[in-house]
């Protein structure tokens, strides 16, 4: 049988996988879980049965580009998945392969994913059954158990390869490194989310606070350093300080680019996102201050029917 074992991958490809990956099946894999355990519970009535569902199985395809050896991972989407037959919803898969393609023409289907703590006999029926779309599939398996005893990210990819075992050629998983890559927009998008996550039961008014402190600071970092640059090049204009040319020239390059952000094109494109974002605020506004009217109407709406219905006069005439 056809099984995952511990050698590492003999391919020679260099896998770079992105962070969004790891998000989309992390949150694929605790969509489930959740509905599967609300499922549970509804579908009781009453039953004093404590005994907990087995941890689902979610599947779905890695996409991505591969430029010689090196296969770069950037996305991924979900999958449909059929217990009776242990395989994958196929119209599904293509139609999603369709939509992908029209938005993302570059990218091709690298392989797919899985969850689990490793990987099992009947993941390679799935395996071979992609292998007139790639070839040469990849395999990702993340482990959504929590292990705090191991630094590392609890995420492996698998390749296959043809191994002689008995004498029977078989189709076996084997392990191979990876590397994490990112680019600025991720960065940004992961540090949001590992900031203004509510583990804290915070509520979301405090988390944007936090969120605004952590970019005041920033900006009042930066303005201290201008400040000091400026001071440091004052002194070498009066002479206190040795003339440094390299410094200059850093400076002057710097400043060369400013008049960018003073074009007419960049100010239409600002005004019109600042006002975008007044906007919205505003909006937000009205809408709690709405929602906190409506409040109020339905408090006096009931205090005024139950002091009605007790005969006495009311309040308010």
């Amino acid at each position: 049988m056809a099984s995952a074992t511990t050698s590492s991958s003999s391919s020679g490809l260099t896998f770079k996988l992105h962070p969004l990956v790891i998000l989309n099946i992390s949150d694929h894999y605790t969509r489930v879980k959740s509905q599967s355990q609300f499922g549970l519970v509804g579908g009781t009535n009453g039953a004093s049965g404590s005994a907990q569902p087995p941890a689902p199985r979610v599947f779905g395809c890695v996409i991505g580009i591969q430029k010689g050896r090196t296969v770069e991972i950037f996305n991924s989407f979900e999958l449909l998945y059929d217990e009776s037959t242990n395989s994958l919803d196929r119209p599904f898969l293509e139609k999603k392969q369709e939509l992908y393609k029209k938005v993302f023409p570059n990218f091709y289907i690298l392989g797919w994913y899985s969850t689990g703590s490793d990987a099992q006999e009947s993941d390679m029926q799935i395996h071979k059954a992609l292998m007139d779309i790639n070839e040469s599939p990849l395999y990702v398996l993340l482990n959504p158990a929590i292990n705090h005893a191991h630094k590392d990210l609890p995420l492996t990819i698998y390749e296959s390869e043809l191994h002689v075992i008995d004498g029977i050629p078989q189709l076996i998983f084997v392990r191979s490194s990876y590397t994490i890559e990112t680019v600025e927009a991720e960065r940004i998008s992961v540090d949001h989310v590992a900031h203004l996550k509510p583990s804290d039961g915070g509520s979301a008014a405090t988390q944007l606070a936090a969120h605004l402190t952590g970019i005041h600071s920033a900006i009042k970092m930066l303005n201290s350093r201008i400040r000091v640059l400026h001071h440091y090049l004052l002194a070498m204009q009066k002479g206190d300080i040795p003339y440094e040319n390299s410094l200059v020239r850093q400076v002057s390059s710097l400043l060369r680019r400013l008049p960018a952000i003073e074009s007419e094109k960049f100010q239409d494109d600002f005004l019109m996102e600042y006002n975008d974002t007044l906007l919205v605020t505003y909006l937000a506004m009205i809408t709690n201050c709405s929602s906190t009217m409506n409040e109020l109407v339905d408090k006096f709406n009931t205090a005024y029917d139950r002091h009605g219905r007790r005969g006495g006069r009311s309040a308010f005439i």
